[in-house]
């Protein structure tokens, strides 16, 4: 049986930004239940959908009335993204989607996982229900492993939510850190000094930073000591207290590079490991870190294991399409 609601909002302010530009957001929610919406005055009609579709819909409602009276812009995205946490009409994200009679129940995973960061440029969002786990596993657990493709959002995600705790000063210290795998060029052959030379390896976490925070924020933390980035190899014989610990591309690690930098997390520390199983650098015969890791720590509690897929990229759309073809192609 078709059923209709009306949505009354404050002013016409808010109703912008719930309706969001050439009202996008709509369109997006229009599309996961089926139904017809309309956006007259400052009321929002919805009809045409089933009583499951009308508890999805004030759902949607609430949050992005919420979102926008904290000052937020809800993107097209960010509705996306929360209709696929609640698993409305998102086929392939990972886990099993939610039913439509339980969707207006329980808690938002997408603004549950909201990452605040202090002078930062905008509030990151996760982009699916497995980021949203993710994300939430950092936070309730001192260490986290990611595993996921390219695109995925597991050192973005990273660094946002350490941004989040070092600048609000829930943590004294960021370090980042990955090894320097030699990818068919000795390092002994590239032009300039050490710090020259790994610095290609290291770039992709400035990249990370100078997406969310101003640069110039970035420059006052090096020179506070608050950030700290270096090759895997620096770790050894440290002890890190109180500080966020990222381990990138963690799948070029040996298992004693693995096991040495978890056994350098102090007090008060927590640790994220990401990295990409289908793309190992190591030298033949050389077993996985991360690999290794996984299979040795899965029955240890305190350790959070999350694992992204394609569905998950949020990089370029091309790209999903892209590491799909080469999933293809093994299985041929």
């Amino acid at each position: 049986m078709e059923e209709s609601i009306t949505i009354v909002l404050d002013n016409r302010e808010l109703l912008s930004g719930v309706c969001g530009a050439n009202d996008g957001n709509l369109k997006v929610i229009e599309g996961s239940l089926g139904g017809r919406i309309a956006a007259r005055g400052n009321e929002i009609r919805l009809e045409g959908v089933d009583e499951a579709g009308l508890r999805f819909f004030k759902k949607m409602m609430d949050n992005l009335i919420s979102a926008v009276r904290e000052g937020e812009t809800p993107s097209p995205e960010y509705v996306r993204a929360l209709a696929g946490s609640l698993g409305i009409d998102s086929p392939g994200t990972g886990g099993a989607p939610a039913s439509r009679e339980n969707a207006g129940e329980g808690s938002d995973p997408i603004r549950d996982a909201l990452i605040y960061i202090p002078q930062g440029f905008t509030r990151v969002f996760p982009r699916s229900r497995n980021q949203a786990a993710y994300i939430q596993g950092m936070r309730t657990h001192d260490i986290t492993f990611c595993v996921g493709p390219a695109g995925t959002g597991k050192t973005y995600l990273a660094v946002a939510e350490a941004l989040r705790l070092v600048l609000s000063k829930k943590l004294r210290k960021l370090v980042l850190t990955r090894p320097v795998v030699e990818a068919g060029e000795s390092l002994g052959f590239l032009p300039g000094d050490l710090t020259q030379k790994i610095n290609p390896y290291l770039r992709p976490l400035y990249d990370a930073m100078e997406a969310l925070i101003p640069y110039e924020s970035i420059h006052r933390m090096e020179e506070t000591r608050a950030i700290e980035i270096a090759p895997l190899a620096y770790m050894r014989g440290r002890s890190l207290n109180d500080s966020m610990i990222i381990l990138d591309e963690a799948q070029n690690t040996t298992k004693e590079q693995m096991k040495m930098f978890l056994t350098r997390i102090g007090q008060g520390a927590r640790a994220v490991i990401t990295g990409d199983a289908t793309q190992i650098d190591l030298p033949k015969r050389v077993d996985s870190g991360l690999l290794h890791a996984i299979s040795v720590l899965s029955g240890i509690e305190g350790i959070h294991f999350s694992y992204l897929h394609t569905a998950d990229v949020v990089r370029n759309p091309l790209i999903k399409k892209i590491i799909q073809a080469y999933d293809n192609e093994k299985k041929a």
